[in-house]
């Protein structure tokens, strides 16, 4: 074991009072409940697939999810190996810190810190525009997306710091309501054969029809799609046998995710036929509301009841992935202020032993992002949900791939797990492939966000500026503390 690491964070783990979350909380379920809220995949599908189809490569683009599958599936493997030997509610920067050292893994968790922030405010501008929708519909009440948004942030503040297992029973509640509706709407197409021209595999998934068109640009939403299944190390410390129940829940959670939004993303396509999926798609953007291309085929093969269930669903999908990426953005507050990096009032819990002074920071947090677009009068989702969400996939993104690395450094300089495939060639590969979904993602990051070049230069500029500014203030707070290389 590795007696920089371990001891410590077992230390942490027994001990009493403030500075200690809730042992024993969670079982493989439960984590696996928080990661899939993240994802959102109601919200992923609806949102993302029908511009990977029409602008990028048609038919082709639910192959992009196993792409981005099989390469979140390589990081997993050096992430896994790591977290058998690094339990931190921190994740990326206890893991980044241990290998590439103690500046770099602070620079990582202010960038962190950011990309979950940032996402979390993304969801609010969709999310609150889609309740004032569903508002004026069913009650015929005009309501400001702000209001929507503030409110939805009191009542996420409240259920976070009512303890982990409260969330985790909403959050369960939610996935599975999402979940259900897609998956059957999958299992019933494929059953029946597919859409009017067949199942179409080949025409999805050969080589051709990936490589058609701009398969970057499916890669890039599929990638997007996936990000938030590292999660499951946030929750460590609050896990039963978190070096058994951890890596489970990521394998689990990666295999999940990858065969959801393949299987839902190609029956979806099928369900339109592969020669006209793009067309679809493309008709479903220029009138504005491009879940119409998923619900669209969802309502004929369930009926009309499912049209209006499915922007509730979609609804309770952005919502929790809002209080997920709360809990992972108020943990790290809590873990960077039990390691002096931040004031230590930050990691004070509650009786219910969850990070209510964090919880209440990165609600503020949320205002601070999101107020500034209303005052602004931006546009919710042209504005704030696109630019924040390209800029946390590309934070994200850069977390993988130093983490990726700093696996490599740290099995080659402990010697504390030797196996190759596990602490050389997988990460290997997963950093080649993350460093390439980076590449594609800054190539295409003006169609990400949607806006001009200038302000896609802007919002890219922003993530390595944190890096650097997170990482100089770790200088300051060195005298004094323990070394994490």
């Amino acid at each position: 074991m590795d007696s920089q690491t371990v001891p410590r964070n077992q230390a942490v783990q027994d001990a009493p009072g403030p500075g200690k979350l809730k042992s024993n909380a969670l079982g493989v379920l439960g984590i696996l409940f928080f990661v899939l809220s993240a994802q959102a995949p109601l919200t992923g599908i609806a949102g993302a697939l029908p511009v990977s189809v029409a602008l990028g490569n048609g038919p082709g683009a639910p192959a992009g999810y196993v792409v981005a599958g099989v390469i979140t599936f390589l990081f997993s493997v050096g992430f896994v190996a790591m977290g058998r030997h690094v339990v931190d509610a921190g994740a990326f920067y206890a893991y980044i810190g241990k290998g590439l050292g103690r500046t770099t893994g602070t620079g990582s968790a202010g960038v962190a810190l950011f990309s979950y922030c940032a996402v979390q405010a993304a969801m609010y501008g969709l999310y609150s525009v889609t309740v004032s929708g569903l508002i004026q519909e069913y009650a015929g009440l005009r309501t400001p997306w702000w209001a929507v948004a503030l409110v939805t942030m009191a009542i996420v503040q409240v259920l976070g710091a009512a303890g982990i297992e409260m969330g985790a029973k909403v959050l369960a509640v939610f996935v599975l309501a999402e979940f259900s509706i897609l998956t059957a709407f999958a299992l019933v197409t494929l059953l029946k054969g597919g859409g009017p021209e067949g199942l179409g595999f080949t025409q999805t998934f050969s080589p051709g029809a990936v490589l058609k068109g701009a398969p970057g640009v499916a890669l890039m939403f599929a990638v997007a799609s996936m990000i938030g299944f590292e999660a499951t190390a946030i929750y460590g410390e609050e896990a039963r046998e978190p070096r058994k129940t951890v890596p489970r829940a990521t394998y689990l959670a990666v295999g999940v995710i990858t065969v959801f939004f393949a299987l839902t993303s190609w029956t979806l396509v099928s369900s339109y036929g592969p020669s006209k999926a793009a067309e679809a798609a493309g008709a479903a953007l220029q009138g504005g509301d491009s879940s119409d291309f998923v619900f669209a085929p969802v309502s004929h093969l369930f009926g009309a009841w499912t049209g209006r269930v499915l922007p509730v669903l979609l609804v309770t999908s952005l919502f929790a992935g809002i209080l997920a990426f709360h809990n992972s953005a108020n943990r790290y507050l809590f873990s960077l202020s039990r390691d002096r990096l931040l004031p230590r009032a930050l990691s004070a819990t509650n009786r219910r032993q969850s990070p209510w002074v964090a919880g209440g920071v990165q609600t503020a947090i949320a205002v601070l992002l999101v107020v500034p677009f209303a005052l602004a009068g931006k546009d919710p989702v042209l504005a704030l949900f696109s630019w924040f969400s390209g800029v946390a996939v590309l934070g994200i993104m850069l977390m993988y791939f130093l983490t990726s690395v700093s696996v490599i450094v740290f099995f080659r300089r402990t010697r504390l797990d030797t196996r190759p495939w596990n602490t050389l060639i997988a990460p290997a590969l997963g950093a080649l492939g993350i460093a390439t979904a980076v590449w594609v993602i800054l190539a295409n990051f003006t169609t990400l966000i949607g806006g001009s070049f200038g302000t896609a230069a802007a919002l890219a500029a922003t993530v390595p500026v944190v890096l650097v500014l997170a990482a100089g203030a770790a200088r300051f707070t060195r005298t004094g503390h323990t070394d994490a290389d």
